[in-house]
């Protein structure tokens, strides 16, 4: 199986129509983010600075197969563990999300986590405000989000020195490179789902504020799920079997080219266009702009075609999308498999914007 997918890999280079993440950063200025300016202050978790020289230019093997247990299965829908005593939920949106306010996450049990996964299933995204997760140590948040399933290890993103498994998302202080991006393009919306050119993309994924202006910067989030059941049930037979290639090598050629790194070689895997929950059952569209290329078995006219729909179709039903605004102390949780989501780069205050992302990886998708 693995061989058969890099080898398809090989050919899908410019095989597909998509765009990447073209506002990523390979650099950053450490004695201004150290100091802070005259605007801004230092930045406040300094051992969270990206680096990109963790591994001294060796690159990791390719990712092997592993088994991955849902946790979700396992929880009490309830959400005794979760969900208790001054333990408030609101809806953020009818559609989709949540913001919790009340619970620690990093005191849950086993338990906990497992009704998390779940609700995080459920909801698609859950922003837990108030949260102590920024202020552990690395390595207990590494730990605590290993439950979850095996970390990934982005190809070629910054990472916290001595800790590749976190990516961060960071824009310094007075940093002016959004200006640039926009004299090409008329806005920065960029849905993706992440990294699902690997073989077992994520599931339940963790994403938390470290610095965020004070407005601006929120991330926008798409049921996949509600995507998937706006179509007509004829279309949604049609889809029923079709396969898509997904690509990471435009996303490491042009990391590459800002002068950036690979961390291991590109690959590109085939996934169903509509994949099934493990723990709930439910079926979601999974395409994405940035990493599918095109669907296996129909000429590029047609796959184009198709896809360009689906895309429509995923921007356009803002009825089933939601945006959560991050605020110190945010901690997002939101389920992969089923969601795309989006930044936005809306601030012109020259504000810091750093936030981590721990990433377990999940099953294979599969269509029931």
């Amino acid at each position: 199986m693995t061989t058969a997918v890099q080898s398809q890999s090989r050919v899908a280079v410019g095989g597909g129509v998509g765009a990447y993440k073209d506002v990523a950063v390979s650099s950053i200025n450490h004695e201004t983010e150290l100091k802070g300016t005259a605007t801004s202050s230092p930045a406040s978790h300094p051992h969270y600075l990206p680096v990109w020289d963790n591994e001294k230019g060796q690159r990791y093997p390719p990712l092997t197969p592993f088994e991955h247990y849902e946790h979700g299965k396992d929880a009490d829908p309830t959400f005794p563990n979760l969900l208790g005593r001054g333990v408030t939920v609101e809806e953020i949106t009818g559609s989709i999300g949540a913001e919790v306010k009340g619970v620690q996450l990093s005191q849950l049990s086993d338990a906990g986590k497992d009704e998390l996964a779940l609700l995080v299933a459920q909801k698609k995204v859950v922003a837990f405000r108030d949260q102590d997760f920024a202020n552990q140590p690395i390595e207990k948040a590494l730990e605590y989000c290993r439950y979850f399933g095996r970390l990934h290890i982005h190809q070629a993103s910054g990472a916290p020195r001595g800790y590749p498994e976190v990516h961060l998302v960071h824009r310094g202080a007075e940093d002016t490179s959004f200006q640039d991006f926009l004299q090409e393009r008329t806005n920065s919306i960029q849905w993706h789902s992440d990294v699902t050119h690997e073989n077992q993309p994520p599931g339940t994924t963790f994403l938390y504020a470290l610095d965020v202006p004070r407005s601006g910067g929120d991330t926008l989030f798409l049921n996949q799920v509600k995507a998937y059941e706006r179509l007509s049930p004829a279309f949604r037979e049609r889809l029923s079997g079709l396969k898509a290639v997904h690509s990471g090598h435009e996303q490491a050629e042009s990391s590459l080219k800002r002068g950036g790194i690979l961390r291991r070689e590109a690959i590109s895997s085939i996934h169903p266009l509509v994949r099934t929950h493990p723990a709930t059952g439910e079926k979601a569209l999974y395409v994405n702009p940035q990493f599918t290329r095109y669907i296996v078995g129909f000429k590029k006219e047609e796959s184009d075609y198709l896809l360009k729909f689906l895309y429509d179709h995923m921007a356009f039903s803002q009825d089933v999308q939601c945006r959560v605004r991050w605020a110190p102390g945010t901690v997002v949780v939101w389920d992969n498999r089923v969601t795309a989501h989006s930044p936005l780069i809306d601030w012109e205050t020259g504000a810091r914007r750093h936030i981590a992302r721990i990433t377990p990886q999940a099953e294979r998708p599969y269509e029931t």
